[in-house]
């Protein structure tokens, strides 16, 4: 019986548990547009309000133990013993792509993507073949303009000492193989291939150097140049220079007891030395002052993808809660506004969405969506629309109360998840948040007014400094663009297309 318990948790996991192992959710985001080509529309219906009472969601989160190890490593542990599985997590800050040097683009990426193909005891072969023989999953992974990379793990708590030692070998012992480095690099080359092909791909491409700039958050895709000059050594030079355990949180949730563990942690730990290295964000990026709009040239799209936004706010900020209730009545999901009048109206699109990027620094707030090319004008009117409206006029009470009980809902449903209770204690040691931080979210939420909507509006969304981005059959389309604001067209490679001249006089 135990046998088959194991067998079926075991698939579980690995089917299963990656996605819950995600880094902490650190941002919001938009939708990435589908790809549809028509569109057929049907009409949204509200049948009832999110099932929530009037009562303001009084929650008090269980808090995770905390410790720090002798090496400076914090270790957050939250013990839930329902299921015999164990969830962890370490997220090193410090180590993610903006940080790498401007010349040398992708190395926390190739770094993080090596590190489970080959250490100083195991090969890739043999590593995969030990994972897959306890049932378990380690995984590493860092991504272009991220602060921190992540190693994760799960498995089974009878057998956690044992798939620990895989992911410390991991974390620990890699060598960067020469010949994984060569695979990786044939899989990235690929995949940057597959990459322009995509507009949602090209678009964000676009729109992050819009905003961002010379800020290393800007930088999206890579290139086949960088990376050809990847190397093994220089791997693991920023492996042993960024890989630190005083700028790192490990967080595990799961079938623990924290006063057995926390022994074993600082033994299995205690190889992973300290260094002098701080954790030292560049300047914040600076905001666009005028708008422009983006053409990238697709000449055989159908359609027309479209996005736009500006620079926004941070984590840290105070309104940030006002932030989450904005975006929600405009564009997070399909009872907001861009979607109901885009789609459910105007029949322009099968969906339109917004986010906003809140990290350590400023991110953008934008809206996205596909559009039938015949459409492109009357979209961008829309998007442009309802983002005065937002500003302009205040938001109807039942609007607002609808999207604060939707808002708070998700939360309660949220906190069924262990994982998601440990990103939550992640999240508010990064950004060193009050230790009652999410026990008041809800009250947070419930207390933003149309006025702090409508203000919230007014600052972080600014259609006179708004960046547009449109990926679409520019012989068509850059004339309607025009209408809006000045135009910088570019090829599918990310290159400026220069204007052709004008007509000689009398020609």
């Amino acid at each position: 019986m135990k046998n088959t318990l194991r067998t079926f948790v075991s698939s579980l996991l690995v089917a299963g548990l990656a996605f819950a192992l995600a880094p902490p959710a650190l941002a919001q985001a938009p939708q990435a547009p589908g790809q549809d080509k028509s569109v057929s529309v049907g009409k949204v219906e509200k049948k009832g309000k999110a099932p929530v009472s009037k009562e303001i969601l009084r929650v008090k989160l269980p808090k995770p133990i905390e410790a720090t190890l002798d090496n400076g490593l914090t270790v957050m542990i939250l013990e839930d013993r329902r299921f015999p599985t164990v969830t962890v997590s370490l997220n090193i800050s410090g180590a993610g792509g903006l940080y790498e040097p401007a010349d040398s683009p992708g190395l926390a990426v190739m770094t993080a993507s090596l590190l489970r193909e080959g250490t100083k005891s195991r090969s890739s072969k043999q590593l995969a073949e030990d994972i897959e023989r306890l049932g378990a999953f380690v995984s590493a992974s860092s991504s272009l303009g991220s602060a921190a990379s992540q190693v994760t793990a799960s498995g089974l708590s009878d057998n956690m000492d044992e798939w620990m030692a895989l992911m410390l070998d991991v974390l620990l012992n890699p060598t960067f193989p020469a010949d994984e480095l060569a695979k990786l690099k044939d899989r990235q080359k690929s995949g940057l291939r597959q990459a322009r092909t995509q507009p949602s791909a090209l678009a964000n491409e676009r729109f992050n150097k819009a905003i961002y700039r010379d800020h290393p958050a800007s930088r999206t895709l890579l290139t086949n140049a960088a990376i050809d000059a990847m190397t093994s050594e220089k791997l693991a030079a920023w492996h042993k220079e960024r890989y630190v355990p005083q700028n790192a949180i490990l967080g595990i949730a799961g079938d623990v007891s924290a006063a057995e563990l926390l022994p074993k942690l600082k033994a299995w730990f205690a190889p992973w030395q300290k260094s002098d290295l701080k954790e030292n964000l560049p300047p914040n990026p600076v905001p666009a002052t005028a708008k422009k709009i983006y053409l990238v040239d697709r000449p055989n799209s159908v359609q027309t993808t479209i996005t736009m936004g500006n620079l926004a706010i941070d984590r840290r900020d105070p309104e940030y809660p006002a932030m989450v209730v904005m975006n929600r009545i405009i564009g997070d999901g399909p009872a907001a506004r861009l979607f109901i009048n885009l789609r459910e109206e105007k029949g322009y699109t099968y969906g339109v969405y917004s986010g906003y990027t809140a990290l350590k620094y400023p991110g953008p707030w934008s809206a996205s969506g596909n559009y039938r090319t015949e459409v492109t004008e009357g979209a961008m009117t829309e998007m442009l629309k309802e983002v005065n409206r937002l500003r302009e006029e205040s938001v109807p009470d039942a609007e607002l109360e609808d999207a604060k009980r939707a808002i708070v809902a998700g939360f309660a449903l949220s906190l069924e998840q262990p994982n998601t209770l440990l990103n939550y204690a992640i999240v508010r040691k990064i950004y060193r948040l009050p230790a009652d931080y999410w026990d008041t979210y809800p009250a947070k939420i419930a207390a933003i007014t149309a006025d702090d909507v409508q203000y919230t509006a007014g600052k972080y969304l600014n259609p006179e400094a708004m960046q547009v981005v449109a990926v679409g059959k520019g012989s068509i389309i850059k004339a309607v663009l025009e209408k809006f604001g000045p135009v910088e067209v570019y090829d599918t490679e990310g290159k400026p297309v220069a204007a052709k001249p004008a007509p000689a006089p009398g020609n």
